[in-house]
Formats: structure tokens, C-alpha cells, sequence
């Protein structure tokens, strides 16, 4: 029989204390270095990298960049839409408040206004 709290799995993400640690991702695909290559790297080297990356990002005008974006579908600038409007036929009233047109099954009441529709109700 085991006493309780002995022999327990320890969790890999804790120290000692109990206290969380600051896991760091790991690339698995990076050439991995040997010790005698790790000590070589000097730490002017190592700035001199780090200045490397930060001097290989690019400013771009954001205005710039708006210009060439193009987005989905074709260019609709030069398009007019054709839309058939029709009157308001006889079964159907303009509401009052949300100015919708509704057929007549959607009248509530007829206020001092003019007609009011059921969800402006």
C-alpha cells in the first residue's frame, strides 16, 4: 500500500515551490547546435543577429498598400444597378414610424400619425 502523496508524477510545468514556469516553444525543425558550436557564439554575434532580423522588416505605407488591395470579386465602379421599383398596391400601407411598407395583415392601428405597423406597436 502506497502512503497518499508519494510517488506521484511530478508536473513538468512547476517548480519546487510551486510556482508555474515560463514554458518556451521549441522548433523542432532548427539544426540543432553542439555545446562546442553554442560556446562559440560570441554575444556581439548573437546583437549582431538580433539587429540582422530587426533591419529585414519592411515599413510600408499603409495608404500604399490600401491601393493595391484588392478584394474579392470583380470591380463594381463602372456597374449601375437596374432595380424595378413598383408603386405601393392597394393592400399595403406605409408605416408611420419605421416608414416600411407592409401588406395589410401587418396593420396594428391607425394612429393620429397615419397606420402603424405590429412590431412598432
Amino acid at each position: 500500500m502506497r502512503a497518499v502523496g508519494q510517488n506521484r508524477p511530478r508536473s513538468s510545468n512547476r517548480t519546487t515551490t510551486g510556482e508555474k514556469s515560463a514554458a518556451m516553444a521549441t522548433d523542432y525543425d532548427a539544426p540543432r547546435k553542439t555545446d562546442e558550436e553554442l560556446a562559440e557564439d560570441s554575444l556581439e554575434e548573437l546583437k549582431a543577429r538580433r539587429a540582422d532580423k530587426a533591419a529585414s522588416t519592411v515599413d510600408v505605407d499603409e495608404a500604399e498598400l490600401a491601393e493595391t488591395l484588392e478584394l474579392p470579386g470583380a470591380d463594381l465602379s463602372d456597374e449601375s444597378l437596374t432595380v424595378r421599383v413598383l408603386p405601393r398596391q392597394a393592400d399595403e400601407f406605409t408605416c408611420s414610424v419605421c416608414f416600411l411598407v407592409h401588406h395589410r395583415s401587418q396593420l396594428d392601428h391607425e394612429g393620429k400619425a397615419g397606420p402603424v405597423c405590429r412590431e412598432c406597436a
